[in-house]
């Protein structure tokens, strides 16, 4: 049995160095391209966050609310516009950076009040009348600015 032991080890230990050299991290020309974006406008609001992050080819947005350009106002009247409104900003923002709304592959929306889950979809599908992305959906207690409705999306740029 020790023999078997033995043999193992002269096989074992040269697979697991193998193994363990494949899983050292690429070289630098080979790492992902990382970008932090954020226009002028948005730096002015000082923000903690970047507006976008663009990953090779994937532009990552942070949560866009509804607030009317060059100001940290919410659109007034309800969900609707306030849904209306933020997907504009994330259009604007995904054009900024080089994608567009029919490039995105995921969102995930943000709701203050779940019941109002109707009203902020018949707005949101307005905005992907062909392919639509990927989704996801909660409930949220306390949204920046005390906004409705929150929206994250991940596109594709180039």
């Amino acid at each position: 049995m020790n023999g078997h032991r033995a043999g193992y080890r002269k096989l074992l230990i040269p697979a697991l160095m193998a193994g363990l050299c494949a899983c050292q991290a690429p070289p630098p020309e080979k790492l992902a391209a990382v970008e932090y974006l954020s226009s002028p406008e948005f730096r002015e609001h000082n923000l903690p966050f970047s507006e976008a992050v663009r990953v090779d080819r994937l532009l990552y947005l942070s949560g866009q609310i509804g607030t009317v350009p060059g100001t940290l106002k919410l659109a007034d009247g309800g969900i609707g516009p306030e849904t209306r409104q933020t997907m504009e900003n994330i259009r604007a923002t995904l054009e900024r950076y080089g994608s567009s709304l029919d490039r995105v592959v995921k969102c995930t929306i943000m709701l203050d009040d779940m019941s109002e889950w109707p009203a902020m979809n018949q707005v949101y599908v307005t905005f992907f009348p062909g392919q639509r992305p990927a989704r996801s959906a909660l409930g949220a207690d306390g949204l920046a600015l005390g906004a409705r409705v929150e929206i994250d999306c991940i596109a594709t740029v180039g």
